[in-house]
């Protein structure tokens, strides 16, 4: 069911219960943030901050359950809409006499047409109040963390252009303000803004650039898409909405937005003008992506409806809303990725603490030998796949969101020495692991049910601690080790997880991995982990998160037996030689804010009191602000 702004779907989340309401004072510098955090963590409701310093409502945690996900994409079943996209593929593509088949499909296909976005030169909703004089201070927006360098937009929907084909792009980059009429575009390097970014710049003229916030709720998750380039966001959001995407005219630019935007900014980026500094922002990774240099978006107008409401999210240490968009994701292009990568995928799956990039865990029906890795490689350079750290491949009867039955059948069908591939490739730019900006090592797992003609040459020798018949303390008694942690996964094969410190020993993980060498006979593990002596052994998501993060795949491992490989997730600042960038710190809430939260929790209405998340993760961070100093 379409809506008319955020305002219908505020309306519409109340009435299901979906939303909690505060008139107390949070202040959009940390507090707002802060408050919300402790929300999304506990699986709390959408929030509207309706006293934050300016006129607008503040909207947060609108995606942040599988509910409020779906009724925002407007299905009561998100995998419903996956199976109907699978339906026109095989529509469109099955078997069959030709022409029956396009006579068939003409019905469909028409009703396809009538999904394709419609401009229209009338005014829109969107502009109902305008401000020829733009000043962005007159909207809440956040700054989220104490070492972020300003305040961010960080729920907007950049709309671009290629100055030759006309090709238009909505995506999601943040935004940070730097004054009035000026703010940083943080588009990536791998991104369509960049793309016609760079061809704007052989052109010698000024790129158009228009952003709009809120709206129907669909337009946020649409620019978040994985959808191939010049492929029109709004064709997904009427596709989804099963209406068309009304767009106008932009009133200082050629552009189109959605007509029913709760809030449009206009303006320009200049090519010929130099990139400033932007950042750094605590990012979706938990950690901080570190300032660097972005064009500058210059502000011609502000336009927006008369009972507009400002969305925002945050991102933090995971999981946030983000985990549900990469879930809908997840379930929305499963048909899509099948058809046209490879048929014998059966499900995907990207955990929450791998932020969406670190790790995919893909299921297939496998039929011959070399099937996994044939799918890894295909996986590999395909769209946004490509920035994947780790991909695991699964296949028979498992259930891959089921971790403790994943891990169990990973286990037993993975002898790291046969089944791991390592390469090296493009990397998200705010993966923060790689020696090298934007490129560095990933690793494909061959977990799938092996064939006859698999099992041959290296095979695994790994088996249970408790038959090799030593005590880990016996092993690793060396200073710089801190503590470990058995896993018995599925009865024959363990994980071990060892804390160790390297800014006592630079060498310390070398040092691990040829004690666990020269003692592979007494201790005997499938999966060693390493991390920083800081975190919490017992909590496996926890160390998950830090491994996925901390560790380029190609550089960090150590094969301590055919059967046995060991991962290093520590901070490699205080590796053997150093390390060449910086490393960033883990992102939390300063003391001030929390105690400043605690102290006027009861004033914002919540059934009950939440203790701030950053208390349990900030013995992670560092001293040296957004960046760990050595």
């Amino acid at each position: 069911m379409p809506y008319s702004g955020l305002t219908d779907f505020i309306a519409r989340l109340d009435h299901a219960g979906e939303l909690h309401r505060t008139n107390a004072f949070a202040d959009p510098v940390l507090e707002i943030a802060e408050i919300t955090d402790r929300i999304v963590k506990t699986g709390g409701k959408a929030l509207l901050f309706e006293n934050n310093g300016t006129r607008f409502p503040l909207l947060m945690n609108a995606y942040g359950s599988e509910k409020r996900l779906s009724m925002a994409l407007g299905t009561k079943d998100i995998s419903e809409t996956g199976r109907e996209l699978e339906k026109i593929f095989n529509m469109l593509t099955g078997s069959g006499d030709l022409n029956s088949k396009r006579i068939n499909s003409l019905p469909h296909l028409l009703r396809i047409a009538g999904y394709l976005p419609h401009r229209t030169r009338k005014r829109g909703k969107c502009q109902q109040i305008i401000h020829n004089k733009p000043d962005l201070s007159i909207l809440p927006v956040l700054k989220c963390w104490p070492y972020d360098g300003g305040r961010f937009i960080t729920l907007p929907v950049v709309h671009t252009c290629h100055p030759v084909t006309g090709k238009t792009n909505a995506g999601m980059y943040r935004m940070q303000v730097f004054g009035p009429d000026t703010a940083g575009m943080h588009w990536h390097r791998h991104k369509t803004g960049a793309n016609h970014y760079e061809e704007w710049k052989k052109t010698g003229k000024k790129m158009p650039v228009s952003v709009s916030l809120g709206g129907d709720p669909v337009y946020a998750y649409c620019a978040t898409a994985p959808l191939p380039e010049n492929i029109s966001e709004y064709i997904l959001a009427g596709f989804l909405r099963k209406r068309r995407v009304r767009l106008v005219k932009c009133l200082t630019n050629d552009l189109y937005v959605p007509a029913d935007a709760d809030i449009v900014i206009e303006g320009y980026v200049d090519p010929a003008e130099p990139p400033v500094r932007e950042g750094p922002f605590g990012d979706h990774t938990g950690f901080y992506s570190l300032a660097d240099l972005y064009p500058v978006f210059h502000v011609t107008c502000i336009t927006h409806s008369a009972d507009a409401v400002y969305p925002a999210t945050i991102v933090g240490i995971p999981p946030h809303e983000d985990a549900l968009l990469a879930m809908a994701t997840e379930k929305i292009f499963l048909s899509p990725m099948k058809l046209a990568i490879q048929p014998e995928i059966a499900d995907f799956h990207m955990p929450e603490a791998g932020v969406a990039h670190n790790l995919v865990i893909v299921k297939i029906n496998k039929s011959f030998p070399g099937q996994g890795m044939k799918v890894i490689s295909s996986l590999s350079g395909a769209g946004q796949m490509m920035f994947s750290k780790y991909i695991v491949v699964v296949s028979g009867d498992v259930d891959i969101r089921n971790y403790r039955e994943l891990a169990t059948h990973i286990f037993e069908n993975t002898v790291p020495e046969r089944d791991f591939v390592f390469t090296t490739g493009p990397m998200d730019v705010l993966d923060h692991s790689s020696d090298n900006f934007s490129f560095g090592g990933k690793a494909g797992v061959d977990a799938t049910v092996k064939l006859p003609e698999e099992k041959g040459g290296i095979q695994s020798s790994a088996a249970p601690s408790e038959q090799a018949g030593s005590d880990p303390a016996t092993v690793l008694n060396a200073t710089f080790i801190k503590g470990f942690r058995e896993y018995l996964i599925d009865g024959r094969n363990d994980l071990l997880l060892v804390g160790a410190s390297p800014s006592e020993d630079p060498g310390s993980v070398r040092k691990i991995c040829r004690l666990l060498k020269e003692n592979y006979d007494k201790l005997k593990y499938l999966l060693v982990l390493v991390v920083d002596h800081t975190v919490d052994l017992d909590d496996l998501y926890m160390a998950a998160w830090q491994v996925l993060g901390n560790s380029d795949p190609r550089r960090d491992h150590c094969f301590i037996a055919p059967g046995s490989i060991l991962i290093d997730g520590t901070i490699k600042v205080f590796r053997e030689g150093g390390f060449p960038r910086q490393w960033p710190n883990v992102v939390c809430s300063d003391r001030k804010t929390i105690d400043s939260i605690d102290q006027k929790w009861d004033s914002f209405g919540f059934d009950r009191f939440i203790p701030s998340f950053s208390l349990k993760y900030s013995g992670l961070t560092r001293d040296g602000g957004d960046t760990v100093s050595i």
